[in-house]
């Protein structure tokens, strides 16, 4: 007999007798919004051309608000287990702390909803939050299977995006970097180039890894031909990023193989990077795209210049004691800059999302403090409002608590993932896993955002929310 509470309504009784294979059904579509739904927003602002960044946070909104009711569901019928206490209390810190650096933040509303154009406030750290809640909770091998779906989609949508703004310099904000270098660099629907070279590479090791352990031929074929467009495209965010996530993405998929005693056939798979990867190269080598002839890496002008500076005025240009056209000048710049911002406020930081603020020392030449908040960042000259090292982003932003308090949930989940293989053998928890340490490996040259990381904390849950065998079947 089905139970009932006294005088409940029909959904409290319906979440009352959910089962866990129903609650892992409809988990799986908020872990495929949580893949899609920013990327769906922004095509609005990209396709039309209008500046309606804001419209990624009303995406971010829908799924995190629809992974937040399943977190609390799932953690109601007690489908996190108490093994998992070190990273459940590692969320708990890094929620409490975003909360207190609110509190003593240079502005209350930026920090709760985040900076317009960047909308990663105390809001989406919650709902980020509630994406690893609600894939923790997830012990359906069938839901995981579907987060590879999700990413396989949003990594084609974002990469269809990509090719357009490649070889028509349409629909972009990054078609040109300098007054005289066009580029054409791809930033799909993830906002900029480096925000879109952290999903190709998550999406790549996905693809190559779905080829090596899913079972179905049409979804190998699809993986196949998914890595060959994803590295495509991650090659013309000319980033730091793109090159070393697709190299990580190559070695975890090795990595995979040979853990799982896959046949060495298999290792053709990466060629289907490799490949894709030369042939970018090779025509910019030819001169074929906007105004270059040779390919190198131009993070600087996108960080700075073309995205920061000239798409959503949230910062100064960029000063003229760094070689912007110098990958490693710049971010050893960016580093050590916030490093002195960190040892000013080490322990609530500026506030979620503000670490422009307390780099403004002027309000422009006619000194007037009533100036818009985008004239006066213009004026400063040398700030910047990203430093593309999370964890140094969030020392910065949130306080040196909250960025030990990422590192323990990061460390402990990959360990969890690693342990859980060790004695399941189950080959999805080891792709996760896998996904998982590329993931926190890029936060030391990216930052988050809100087109990666949705992505990134669903499969972080993903990686330790299995108790099952090989096939994912649970446990006696």
């Amino acid at each position: 007999m089905a139970k009932q509470l006294f005088n409940s309504s029909e959904k409290s009784n319906f979440i009352l007798n959910m089962t866990e294979e129903k609650y892992a059904e409809i988990a799986s579509w908020g872990l495929i919004s949580a893949c899609l739904m920013t990327s769906l927003a922004m095509s609005v602002p990209v396709i039309f051309g209008n500046r309606l960044d804001v419209l990624a946070s009303a995406g971010l909104a829908v799924s995190g608000v629809f992974c937040m009711v399943l977190a609390l569901i799932g953690a109601m019928k007690k489908y996190i287990g108490r093994k998992l206490i070190v990273p459940v209390c590692g969320m708990g810190v890094i929620f409490l702390w975003a909360v207190i650096s609110t509190i003593f933040s240079y502005d209350a509303y930026v920090s709760l909803n985040g900076y317009p154009g960047r909308g990663e406030g105390l809001l989406a750290i919650v709902f980020y939050i509630g994406f690893f809640f609600t894939a923790v909770s997830v012990k359906s091998e069938k839901a995981r299977r579907k987060l590879i779906y999700g990413i396989l989609a949003n990594g084609l949508l974002n990469s269809i995006v990509g090719l357009i703004q490649i070889f028509t310099g349409r629909i972009s904000s990054y078609t040109k970097i300098g007054y005289e270098i066009e580029v054409n660099a791809a930033s799909g629907l993830s906002q900029s180039p480096l925000f879109l070279a952290m999903v190709l590479s998550i999406s790549i090791a996905s693809a190559l890894m779905g080829f090596v352990i899913l079972d179905s031929k049409k979804i190998k074929i699809l993986c196949i031909i998914s890595s060959c467009i994803f590295s495509f495209v991650n090659m013309f965010t000319y980033s730091l990023i793109g090159v070393c996530g697709t190299l990580l993405a190559l070695i975890s998929a090795l990595i995979m193989i040979f853990i799982v005693k896959a046949p060495k056939i298999k290792l053709l798979s990466l060629f289907s990077v490799i490949v894709p990867a030369v042939t970018a190269i090779c025509i910019v080598q030819a001169g074929f795209i906007g105004s270059i002839n040779s390919y190198r890496l131009y993070d600087g002008r996108l960080l700075w210049f073309a995205d920061s500076y000239m798409r959503l005025t949230s910062s100064g240009y960029f000063p003229d004691s760094v070689d912007i056209d110098d990958t490693e000048d710049v971010y050893y710049t960016l580093n050590r800059r916030t490093m002195d911002i960190i040892s000013s406020n080490p322990v609530t930081g500026t506030g979620p999302d503000q670490l422009i603020y307390p780099q403004i020392y002027t309000y422009g030449p006619d000194g007037s403090p009533e100036s818009s908040m985008e004239d006066v960042i213009m004026y400063n000259k040398g700030t910047f409002d990203r430093v593309y090292n999370e964890y140094l982003n969030t020392a910065a932003t949130r306080g040196i608590p909250s960025a030990l308090a990422l590192v323990m949930v990061l460390v402990s989940v990959i360990i969890t993932g690693i342990v859980k293989y060790k004695k399941y053998h189950n080959q999805m928890t080891l792709c996760m896993t896998m996904i998982t340490s590329i993931g926190a490996v890029l936060f030391l040259i990216g930052c988050s955002n809100t087109a990666f990381s949705p992505i990134f904390w669903a499969v972080a849950g993903c990686a330790v929310s299995s108790s099952g065998d090989k096939s994912g079947n649970p446990n006696p």
